[in-house]
This record gives structure tokens, sequence and C-alpha cells, in this order.
């Protein structure tokens, strides 16, 4: 189903953005990753904005925001935040040195069944290669995921490895995103890795709570709450407004099962390199009961070179947090590089 085939976005509305999105307690979460937009065009057709064929070549990293996310941008304001991190632009098309295909090394790291083992103790399965919005910076925009992805029908080799080597004991979902999976599906994968004695603890990273909430459904929340493994989920917001009500409401169906709540950011121009949009953030996870975890240095893919922000920059912005901000809210400044043992802290 294309978006022009849903009647929310057939027409822009008179009010904006914030009309297009029906109410997500109304809307099964299937349903809104099906209505999702999937082109360039569209969405700035929706937002008000002017087309930009040269813009549009940079779609061979696909579109795909859903109306949920839309509904939080504002309309005609090409420097939203939010549309910041989805639009494409004709930056993604200059080749910038340093920056590949591959910068943290996933590739090397693979064990089979979309299995990378990076670090000591931890293990990660790519679940799936759908994810819930499609982000301008991604660092996977291009992992072959056809060809090493994980599926249900293969994570046998993913699962045998982590119980072979018994100093795994977590394992971390990712992707695409491994909310992308339903319930029946990610409770199957989550029994398989209960049944390996040596693994203690859980981890989920994933989008779907900040950009579809109604993602976080009773029986997702009641699996992970009857799990024996410690579960933590690991969402991905980069600016306060992204949070809205239904965002907060489903972070709280986490909480309330004593599922611990944590975020990742990422430091990207034109969204988050101020001091006030990053004490947004953290205060607005704070007050919602999230860890403000990491905030990661921007990833050097191909095609996200605009997004990077100076790393003393980035250690500025820091010093001015903590000033700002209790230490409980001041995220850990960190790099990813190809080959380390850990994420790398920068200040």
């Amino acid at each position: 189903m294309s978006p022009s085939d849903c009647s929310p976005t057939a027409t822009a509305p008179k009010n904006g953005a914030r009309s297009f999105a029906a109410n997500p307690r109304q809307v099964g979460w299937q349903t809104a990753m099906k209505r999702a937009i999937r082109s360039q065009s569209e969405l700035r057709r929706l937002l008000g904005l002017a087309a930009d064929p040269q813009a549009e070549r940079a779609e061979a990293f696909s579109t795909f925001v859903p109306l949920e996310l839309v509904s939080r941008i504002t309309p005609g304001d090409p420097n939203d935040p939010i549309l910041r991190q989805v639009l494409a632009t004709a930056d993604e098309l200059a080749e910038r040195p340093g920056f590949v295909s591959d910068p943290v090394g996933d590739l090397p790291a693979q064990r089979g069944g979309g299995l990378l083992h990076k670090y000591d103790g931890r293990a990660l399965i790519v679940t799936h290669g759908a994810c819930a919005v499609h982000c301008r910076y991604c660092f996977r925009r291009e992992f072959p995921y056809l060809e090493n992805g994980s599926r249900k029908q293969s994570w046998a080799p993913a699962l045998q490895y982590i119980q072979d080597d018994e100093s795994i004991e977590e394992v971390l979902l990712s992707g695409g995103d491994p909310l992308t999976l339903t319930d029946d599906v990610l409770a199957e994968l989550i029994d398989r890795i209960e049944a390996i004695a040596h693994v203690r603890r859980l981890r989920i990273h994933t989008r779907l709570p900040i950009a579809i909430p109604q993602r976080v459904t009773a029986e997702l929340v009641d699996r992970l709450d009857h799990s024996r493994l410690a579960v933590w989920v690991v969402v991905h917001s980069n600016h306060a407004q992204e949070i809205d009500f239904h965002v907060v409401a489903a972070l709280d169906r986490l909480r309330r099962a004593g599922i611990s709540v944590l975020n990742q950011a990422v430091l990207l121009a034109g969204v988050n390199d101020s001091v006030d949009a990053l004490a947004n953030l953290s205060l607005k996870l704070v007050d919602s009961g999230v860890v403000p975890y990491y905030l990661h240095q921007l990833d050097r893919v191909r095609g996200a070179g605009h997004f990077w922000v100076d790393i003393e920059r980035g250690k500025q912005l820091l010093e001015q947090l903590r000033a700002r901000l209790p230490g409980y809210a001041v995220p850990k400044y960190v790099i990813e590089q190809a080959g380390e043992n850990s994420k790398t802290p920068i200040a």
C-alpha cells in the first residue's frame, strides 16, 4: 500500500502535519507501519516544502517515516529538528573523506545468523532489516541485510554460537529494529535465548517506542516482564520534540513493568548541537523516567557527513551540560571505532 492510498495522507490538511496521524491509541502499530511515508516527494508535499529533484537522487537509501512522527514536525520549516533527521538532501550525494559504508566494523564482526560479536560478554543479533524510521544518518544504511541479516528461520546459527560461548552473558537485539517483529515472533526468539543457561541479560535496541509508541503493546510488556532475564530497553531519541504525550505513555508502560529504559542519542548538526537542545532532551527523558545513557559522536557512514559536529564542539557542549544538569541527566559522550573492544569515551 502506497502512502497516497491512505486516506490520512491524501491531501495536506489545513491544520498542518499534526493532524496527519490518527490517535495512536486508535491505530495499531502494524497499520502505522503500512501507512508510513515512503517517498521524499510525498514527505515534502505533506509538509508544504518545495520539491527537490536533486535530493530525491539520495533515495538509494529509501524513505520511511511513520505518520506518528510526521505529526510532530512543524509544517513548512526545513530546519525542524525531526525533519532534519528524515529529509534527504543533496548533501548526501557528496563524497567526504573518511565516510565509508561500514564505519563501525559490523561486517568483520559477523559470526552467522545475523550475529555480531565485538565485545567481551556480549553478542548482538541483527534480527531484521525493517526499522521504525529511516534516519538519514543511520550507520547501517548500507548494511547488506538480505545477505547477512538474521531472519526467523536463520536464527539457529546465532543461537548456537551463543550457546557454545559461555562467556556471553548478555544478548542484544538490534536491526533494523527488533520491535518490527510481531509479539509472537519476538516471544519465540526470547524463549530461545532464555533457554541458554549462561545468558543473564537481554537488551533491546529500538526506535519504535519513539516513532510509533503504540508498538508498546500489553502483550510485549507482559512478555518482557515475565522474562527470567534482566531486560533493558534502549530507545533512540535525539530531540525533546520527538517525545510527546503518547511516547511518554509508552515509556511509562515499560517502566511500570519494572523494565529499565535507557536512551541513546547521536550528536547531529542542525538537530541537537546546542546546549539548550541537549539539556531539554535530557530533562524530558529523566522526567519520563528514562536514563540519558549515551550521546554518540556521529558514525562516519557514507552520505551522512553533513551531520558531523566537530569533537571539540561536542566536548564543550558536554561541559556546559554538566554545569546545567544533575549528574544522572548527563549522557556519556562516546564514539564507536571499528576494531575496538568497547565504546570509546570522549569526555
